[in-house]
């Protein structure tokens, strides 16, 4: 038995977990975009502001990890996780600016037992982040694996 909160029993299809907030700053979006997504409307207010974007936005992949960091902090360190064999949806629907608070929740939409694996289940969610104004920002969906309970 695991002593984790979140184990693969744990979730309900249609279980919906928010996820808090996140205040995404300049510095942060300057200081990810430095290292990873060297873009100049990541990088420069008057550059975002001259793009279709509208001002300082995060990378789609800065977003990605906000969004992976609010789900370690709402559940993912407190449960059985085993990873994830990958994504298979994701969309960046509108930019992230600086000064934005975002807002998500995981909804869980299937889940099985693994057939090869007896103490792993299948856990597939839908995330949503959206911003102050209540917009999505961004979509994503993937299968997590997790360990069971009380495997049989």
């Amino acid at each position: 038995m695991t002593d984790k909160r979140w184990a693969y029993e744990d979730f309900e299809v249609g279980a919906s977990i928010p996820l808090g907030s996140k205040l995404v700053t300049a510095a942060e979006i300057v200081e990810f975009a430095s290292e990873f997504d060297a873009q100049p409307m990541h990088l420069d207010e008057e550059a975002g502001k001259a793009s279709i974007l509208g001002g300082l936005s995060a990378s789609g992949w800065h977003s990605c990890a906000m969004l992976m960091r609010m789900i370690c902090d709402a559940y993912l360190l407190d449960s059985t996780c085993q990873g994830a064999p990958g994504v298979d949806h994701m969309r960046w629907k509108k930019p992230v600016l600086a000064g934005d608070t975002l807002t998500g929740a995981s909804t869980i939409t299937a889940k099985r037992l693994s057939q090869s694996r007896p103490k792993l289940g299948f856990v597939t969610f839908r995330y949503e982040l959206a911003n102050q104004k209540g917009e999505t920002v961004l979509e994503m969906q993937n299968t997590a694996m997790f360990l069971r309970r009380n495997p049989s």
